[in-house]
């Protein structure tokens, strides 16, 4: 089962992803591209994100997804969504050049892409979420936290039909939003077999 995690930034994706992890050893983790290509590639990306740089992780994060077929037990840090929502808000805020052409490359791309994930669990802020310092862009993560609600309420880019991934949303705590997580993928497996 090829699952994603998705949400703004300092929403509790990592978090999650370790407690599921320790649950169900037999998935392997994808980290979120940028920690892959900052880390393990050397690649720099500017201390303000431009749309080239989130650009850039969605490609790597499509090129990771096309590594596993399905019934492949996968956890991904990240979904092509996200990358999508990124590149929206930095348009809408007037932050960078060339955006609009990025997302118009983007769009199918990520149409596309999320044909290759059975889940997408997507973590949307909560009232009661942690305030979050000036260095994490608290504008910016709000926004996107809005992007994402939107498309993931967009029939146009999430479809019901067999080819797209089920999208559930986690709330609450860390071990509340797991069992959010475990009964999808329970879930599932249940259909899986007996389809």
């Amino acid at each position: 089962m090829r699952v994603a995690i998705s949400g703004t930034h300092a929403c509790g994706k990592s978090t999650l992803i370790d407690e599921f992890l320790l649950v169900h050893p037999e998935f392997t983790h994808e980290p979120e591209p940028y920690t892959v290509l900052d880390e393990d590639y050397g690649e720099v990306f500017a201390a303000e994100p431009s749309p080239d740089d989130f650009f850039r992780q969605l490609e790597f994060n499509i090129e990771r997804l096309r590594i596993y077929e399905p019934g492949t037990r996968v956890i991904f840090e990240r979904s092509p969504v996200d990358f999508l929502a990124y590149l929206l808000v930095l348009g809408d805020l007037g932050r960078g050049e060339g955006t609009r052409q990025l997302i118009n490359r983007s769009l199918e791309k990520v149409r596309t892409a999320i044909q290759r994930l059975d889940l997408i669990v997507f973590l949307p802020l909560e009232d009661n979420d942690e305030i979050v310092s000036d260095s994490e862009d608290p504008e910016l993560r709000s926004a996107v936290n809005s992007r994402l609600v939107d498309l993931f309420n967009n029939e146009d880019l999430i479809q019901s039909s067999p080819d797209y991934p089920v999208v559930v949303e986690a709330l609450g705590s860390t071990a509340q939003r797991l069992r959010i997580v475990e009964k999808a993928v329970e879930a599932h497996s249940t259909k899986r077999k007996s389809g």
